[in-house]
């Protein structure tokens, strides 16, 4: 009887990972640029790998499918890579959350949603622009939505544990939900050519009148 071998794990050099990731990024950075561009229907794996200078066998093997591929595009946009991390953990709001103060918590909620709405309106506009056509696309927007009310879902809950919100949680968290879809944004910013600065102040504002508890900090 032959003795048993023990099989570890496969050596990859710290050269070729960072050459694999390498290219991981530029069919990432690939298929962004073709979905802004191009729309979601002429995004296709072929066309991302030609835009990334690879072969169209190399994309399926990293990502199997289009759909995959687009939702790794929208994790990294969102969270800057692609670990898994739930939105209430994540560093920024983290942050936020550490301020006692609703009406100043709103304040930065509205800055960072202005940060994030740059980033991720182009990527919705062209979902938006294949949804009626395109089942993934559609399904896409609603896996997004829903992952929006969760997140402000939490920060409503969050809210309402500080002891001064003016609302229910529900209504709090129906307005945030309402104003995150990067729409008013969209409007404002890119249609009537107003700045991050005066967006992120003006939205700010609007979310303390409508669902701060009046007070002297409400006023600062």
């Amino acid at each position: 009887m032959e003795p048993k071998v023990k099989r570890g794990r496969a050596y990859v050099s710290p050269r070729r990972r960072a050459q694999a990731q390498a290219t991981r990024t530029s069919v990432l950075e690939a298929a962004r640029d073709l979905l802004v561009a191009e729309g979601y229907g002429r995004t296709t794996m072929v066309r991302v790998a030609d835009a990334a200078g690879v072969s169209v066998e190399t994309v399926y093997a990293a990502f199997r499918t289009k759909a995959l591929l687009l939702h790794t595009v929208w994790d990294i946009t969102i969270g800057g890579d692609e670990q898994e991390v739930a939105f209430h953990e994540r560093p920024e709001v983290r942050a936020i959350l550490a301020e006692p103060d609703l009406a100043r918590r709103f304040l930065r909620q509205a800055e960072f949603f202005t940060r994030t709405a740059r980033c991720i309106v182009p990527l919705v506009l062209a979902l938006q622009g294949a949804a009626g056509s395109e089942v993934a696309a559609a399904a896409m927007l609603e896996e997004i939505a829903r992952q929006r009310k969760i997140g402000m879902g939490f920060m409503a809950r969050a809210a309402a544990e500080t002891g001064q919100l003016a609302v229910s949680e529900s209504e709090c968290r129906d307005v945030l939900w309402a104003f995150t879809d990067g729409v008013v944004w969209h409007r404002l910013v890119n249609d009537r050519v107003w700045s991050d600065e005066r967006f992120a102040t003006w939205i700010g504002q609007m979310w303390i009148r409508m669902l701060v508890r009046e007070g002297p900090a409400k006023r600062n």
